[in-house]
């Protein structure tokens, strides 16, 4: 629950982002995951009229609008045939439809919850963010920063001919993931994203050069040993961090194996 002062569906980014630079500011997307707190929001900032709900193609790229939902992601032909349907099963478990015809991209991307199946995705892309006034930012880049009171305006997906594997692991099918998994191949290499861990996603490079472009089976085994290495894992009520680091391997082995292994 929480209790909004004053709401306004602002006329340009400006106007918002003015707004915004007060600590009791917020800005509005499907609200999803605002109510499940308890909070008092001086000024609401709505950002529906600025059509940032769109999801548009060039020859270059797919740019998402930060108001799109996941469920247009879901939905969106394009956009799925060109990723091999990886983003449409990074949200088709989140939840239910009803959720996801509210929840919006820039709410999951921007607040980089831990449990976003988009963000880990995403990172195994060639994604970024286009900010207010950061301007263009690689999202390898952007899981990183600090939260500030920039507004995300869209993401933006080059279109370089990668193929890309998505999987997660949930206790049940519409829970908040175990853990997720994205592994993308370029005509040169392997990139991972493991995500749900339970910290924000991380991207993990084959700086060892250990998968060939055809890699074997060793060759897959020894790279998810080396992924799991990389990367530290917590426990929750959901699952032990021994559960996780196991589970990491398993899911890097598909994921490879989905877009060209053995």
């Amino acid at each position: 629950m929480f209790t909004i002062k004053k709401y306004v569906v602002v006329d340009s980014l400006e106007e918002a982002y003015k707004l915004n630079q007060s600590r009791k500011a917020n800005i509005l997307g499907g609200l999803l995951w605002m109510k499940m707190g308890k909070k008092s929001i001086q000024t609401a900032i709505d950002l529906s009229n600025l059509g940032l709900d769109k999801i548009e193609e060039n020859e270059e790229c797919f740019e998402i609008g930060a108001m799109a939902t996941l469920r247009d992601l879901e939905t969106h032909k394009e956009l799925n045939e060109y990723f091999n349907d990886a983003i449409k099963n990074s949200v088709k478990s989140i939840v239910g439809v009803q959720f996801r015809n509210c929840a919006t991209v820039g709410g999951s991307i921007f607040s980089r919850f831990g449990f976003s199946d988009p963000l880990t995705c995403f990172l195994a892309l060639d994604s970024y963010v286009k900010l207010y006034k950061g301007g263009v930012i690689p999202m390898k880049e952007f899981v990183n920063m600090p939260y500030d009171n920039d507004i995300l305006e869209k993401i933006i997906i080059k279109k370089d001919n990668r193929k890309i594997s998505y999987m997660s692991h949930r206790n049940i099918s519409t829970d908040f993931p175990v853990l997720t998994c994205a592994v993308s191949k370029t005509k040169d290499k392997f990139e991972v994203a493991i995500g749900a861990r339970p910290q924000k996603a991380a991207l993990v490079l084959d700086d060892e050069n250990i998968l060939s472009l055809e890699p074997t089976a060793e060759e897959i085994e020894k790279f998810a040993d080396y992924v799991e290495s990389k990367l530290t894992f917590g426990s929750n009520m959901r699952a032990s961090k021994e559960f996780r680091s196991h589970l990491c391997k398993v899911l890097v082995k598909r994921c490879i194996n989905e877009v060209g292994g053995m």
